[in-house]
């Protein structure tokens, strides 16, 4: 009926949609799936609630039943290393089949080089690796080059996709304590790494409207909400007022 901004269809490289479930019950997440699993790319089983996820397998299943790929949180590798048992975490991926794997230290002390190993290491056996860069803490401040040398580092030993800090608050890496957007850090990231290959947490409205206006509908996002899947591809597509005019005017970019 109306003219829209052009959405890559799944399975697809650009536009990903990266939904954290935070303990979600199994009934919940199939209704949301019913109506939203068209615009998620995959999920990830926030920080360790894998391990106290009574119906682990089954959520799994459902969420293959819908074409949805599952990752564990960053936050269980990271644990895992501390006590070390990567080993047993390996295993506890391939008993339930995982085709992604996480790798972080935003709250753990982890030199590049050993992380870069971890990435070439799962890399190799066929995961699709999500690196993550950024701390947690919202009082650390982590430059830009740091960004820089650790995401292509990240993407030249096999990781898929670069994730970029913000947390579920939207109030740490990509942002500070306020909320607000670290907009020179993004911009020094982007003079040196792809746009496809970043994953920006955003789960602040004002955020992914952000992102949307600057980068266009086909931007990475994550740590995306189930009750906000719908309302951000409204955004994407300029259905809500933060983006037609973006969209759909003559003073928009991409009209």
């Amino acid at each position: 009926m109306l003219h829209l901004p052009f959405r890559e269809s799944k399975p697809r490289e650009n536009g990903l949609t990266m939904v954290i479930d935070t303990g979600y019950p199994l009934g919940l997440i199939e209704d949301y799936l019913k109506l939203t699993s068209e615009m998620i790319d995959y999920v990830k089983l926030g920080w360790g609630t894998a391990l106290v996820t009574k119906q682990l397998e089954e959520k799994i299943a459902l969420y293959r039943k819908f074409d949805i790929p599952v990752s564990f949180g960053g936050t269980l590798f990271e644990l895992a290393l501390v006590q070390k048992r990567v080993d047993a975490f390996e295993e506890f991926l391939g008993r339930n089949e995982m085709e992604y794997v996480e790798i972080s230290d935003g709250t753990i002390s982890l030199s590049l080089e050993e992380k870069l190993g971890y990435i070439e290491r799962f890399a190799k056996k066929g995961y699709k690796v999500l690196s993550e860069v950024g701390s947690k803490d919202t009082k650390a401040v982590v430059a830009p080059k740091k960004w820089v040398k650790e995401t292509k580092s990240a993407l030249d030993a096999g990781a898929w996709k670069v994730i970029a800090e913000g947390r579920e608050s939207g109030k740490a890496g990509l942002y500070r304590e306020s909320s607000e957007i670290r907009t020179g850090l993004i911009e020094e990231l982007l003079d040196e790494v792809k746009l496809q290959d970043l994953i920006f947490e955003a789960p602040q409205k004002a955020q992914q409207v952000w992102f949307i206006t600057q980068f266009g509908s086909n931007v990475n996002l994550g740590n995306i909400a189930y009750n906000d899947v719908v309302a951000l591809e409204t955004l994407r597509l300029g259905l809500r007022g933060d983006t037609l005019e973006h969209f759909h005017t003559q003073e928009g970019k991409d009209i």
